[in-house]
């Protein structure tokens, strides 16, 4: 039994119980927070998307230390 043979007197009950558990006034607010949770979601998976798919910028190779411009050993 898969999510995709949901009828439509089924949803109208699941509203329905959704309805009555949360209330009317309830119901604004959750889809608001949903979707902006669904959002951000969406915005994570595309950045770590993007990291993954772009090349790692160059390393800088640093200048050769000058052994003689260190601090001198008194002994």
């Amino acid at each position: 039994m898969g999510l995709g043979n949901l009828g439509f007197s089924e949803i109208m009950l699941i509203l329905v119980v959704v309805l009555l558990v949360f209330g009317a006034k309830r119901l604004p607010e959750i889809g608001s927070s949903l979707g902006k949770g669904i959002r951000e979601f969406k915005r994570s998976m595309r950045e770590v998307t993007d990291d993954i798919d772009t090349p790692p910028a160059p390393r800088r190779e640093l200048p050769p230390r000058n052994e003689q411009s260190g601090p001198k050993d008194p002994a």
